[in-house]
């Protein structure tokens, strides 16, 4: 999660850069335009990416947890019917 903002917030600076760059240069205004759709565009882009690697990874997370959860309910499962065949040859 952590590396999630850390990314986010590069990626938020890089676009703000990259925008005071783009309206400080002494460009026409059709040529700054052009560059801001640009810009956008690759920021679209990027976020995009770094959305989906979040939505993996969470997948991912969730993936892993579900088969950590099974595999204990396996053994917690195993661990109960042995008891319950102890107690039950104990008793006999």
């Amino acid at each position: 999660m952590a590396n999630t903002k850390v990314l986010l917030g590069f990626i938020a600076g890089a676009a703000a850069g990259a925008l005071a760059g783009i309206l400080l240069a002494p460009d026409s205004g059709k040529k700054t335009r052009e560059k801001i759709a640009g810009k956008a565009g690759d920021f679209s882009d990027s976020l995009k990416s770094s959305f989906n690697d979040f939505v993996d990874d969470v997948k991912k997370s969730y993936s892993n947890t579900k088969d950590e959860a099974d595999s204990m309910g396996d053994r917690v499962k195993s661990t109960v019917n042995s008891v319950k065949a102890d107690v039950k040859n104990s008793l006999s």
